[in-house]
């Protein structure tokens, strides 16, 4: 067979070895920052 040939079966090989890896194990998580809880300023009559 010609070099090309080889590479190319190599190549098709490696390609479904990756295709067919088990991915199950990768945990995905998203971690979202809380939004800050601020009380509102209430009026007091301080400044009238």
């Amino acid at each position: 067979m010609s070099k090309s040939i080889k590479g190319l079966c190599v190549l098709s090989v490696l390609v479904v070895m990756a295709a067919c890896a088990n991915t199950a194990d990768v945990e995905e998580f998203v971690v979202i920052d809380p939004v800050p809880v601020t009380v509102e300023p209430t009026f007091n009559s301080k400044y009238n």
